[in-house]
């Protein structure tokens, strides 16, 4: 590697130490080079505070030498006023001489503005260092931005033979995921904006859809409930978290349970993905079960899948959703081994 990509490493390392924090924000890191050693460094650490670049500058002791420095960031320093004021305006106060940029900014308000202004400012400015890499760490953010829908991450757990479950009209699931597996999952639910699930899902397992096994915020739960079948008692109407429930009836909202009325035509799901951009969320886990799976992956509407192979066999029950055509590679969490599947056709989902 390159001494510039050295630091944009660093850069990304840093970044993702924001992953449950920053969003709807990207994540970004920062860090600061005097003389070939480093002396700040800092990244986005929770939406509405203060972004990498802020706190690398701030983390720099001696300010006076900012002015020989080359400051390296992973996302194009903003040039807007949001929450926080443009990152691109401390640098071009602060003196610094040369920025390296990983990355373009995709969210329109920034899109290469931030660049510019600090080549009108004077500043060296270098972009692309390490910017695959980059795109990677935001591709939640990117997707976002360029699609127009948010990051979906399919996830189930499946026997050795092909069934996510025993065929049932009630009683309790069948175990497939371990207590370390099960961890996992909550941690990807920490990790993203909202968890979804349909009628049969809800009725049958009565799932909370929290973080409990984890640290971290618990997301948006939506349930797909065409004719308003879960009973109020459940989890899922517990009024507790905010929650969605997509339906085609009419029924008056809670303060936490929000009552989406959609036609259920074929295209449900772009409209159901298009009332969740409207609405900031970034990305999306769908937890099941296998017919809302299924219909996901049918429409190209996925980008990341994880699949739990268990090795107990069922011999009959619920098929598990399939996917083919599709470049994967395997993982291995805790001796369980997890499918991880990325979706690199999606000719259906509308750029």
């Amino acid at each position: 590697m390159t001494q510039e990509e050295i630091y944009m490493a660093r850069c990304i390392k840093l970044a993702r130490q924001g992953k449950c924090g920053a969003t709807p924000n990207p994540m970004v890191g920062a860090v600061i080079v005097c003389n070939g050693k480093i002396i700040g460094e800092g990244y986005h650490c929770k939406c509405g505070e203060a972004h990498a670049e802020v706190n690398a500058i701030n983390s720099v002791k001696d300010k006076s030498r900012l002015k020989q420095s080359t400051i390296y960031v992973s996302l194009e320093p903003c040039s807007h006023y949001g929450k926080t004021p443009p990152c691109a305006d401390l640098i071009i106060k602060k003196g610094i001489p040369k920025v390296v940029i990983g990355c373009i900014d995709p969210f329109a308000q920034v899109s290469g503005r931030g660049i510019k202004k600090l080549q009108d400012a004077g500043i060296e400015v270098v972009v692309g260092v390490l910017e695959q890499e980059c795109k990677e760490l935001n591709k939640r953010f990117v997707t976002f931005h360029s699609r127009k829908r948010p990051y979906i991450i399919l996830k189930w757990a499946e026997s050795a033979d092909g069934f996510i479950d025993l065929t049932r009209t009630s009683g309790n699931p069948v175990v497939l995921s371990s207590t370390l597996t099960s961890m996992l999952v909550h941690k990807r639910r920490a990790e993203v904006d909202a968890v979804i699930v349909g009628t049969r899902t809800a009725l049958l397992d009565n799932p909370r859809l929290n973080v409990r096994n984890w640290y971290g915020k618990d997301p948006l739960r939506v349930v797909i409930d065409r004719t308003l079948k879960i009973p109020e008692s459940y989890h899922l109407l517990d009024n507790n978290i905010c929650t969605w429930v997509i339906t085609e009836k009419d029924h008056a909202n809670y303060t936490q349970t929000h009552y989406k009325k959609l036609p259920f035509t074929d295209d449900l799901l772009p409209q159901l993905l298009t009332e969740l951009h409207r609405n900031n969320i970034q990305s999306i886990l769908v937890e099941g079960g296998s017919k809302l799976l299924q219909s996901f992956i049918n429409k190209g509407l996925w980008d990341e899948a994880f699949t739990e192979k268990a090795q107990i066999l069922l011999a009959k029950g619920v098929k598990a959703p399939i996917i083919s055509g599709k470049e994967y590679f395997i993982e291995t969490h805790f001796n369980t081994p997890i499918w991880h599947y990325f979706n690199e056709n999606k000719s259906s989902d509308k750029e």
